[in-house]
């Protein structure tokens, strides 16, 4: 069983990265979540070759975190779309930056 990506992990970094930069958390929690979700799944699929009887309770975690992981991606593909997010560069909008600076002027 493996998960479906629609970004791979050094774009989901980016995307923090990006975040932490110009002060716009909810892409970037977005993106650590699922990171996390796939530190889950790997967790799950290597701890059920361990122990097999226990396979089903892996599975059924491994199950749920598929559906998650799937609609946390559609989530932050979403919210950069929403943002304006450059797709291609995953580079935050210009004018949430200015924002940011704006802000931080005071």
């Amino acid at each position: 069983m493996s998960l479906r990506l629609v970004f791979d992990n050094s774009q989901l970094a980016h995307i923090i990265d990006q975040a932490l930069i110009y002060q716009c958390a909810c892409p970037g929690q977005v993106a650590q979540h699922i990171l996390g979700l796939r530190e889950l799944f790997r967790y799950q699929t290597s701890c059920g070759a361990m122990r097999s009887e226990d396979f089903g309770i892996h599975a059924r975690i491994m199950e749920a975190v598929e559906r998650t992981h799937a609609e946390m991606e559609t989530c932050l593909t979403d919210i950069l779309a929403a943002e304006g997010w450059d797709m291609a560069t995953l580079t935050m909008p210009e004018g949430l930056r200015k924002l940011r600076d704006e802000l931080l002027a005071g």
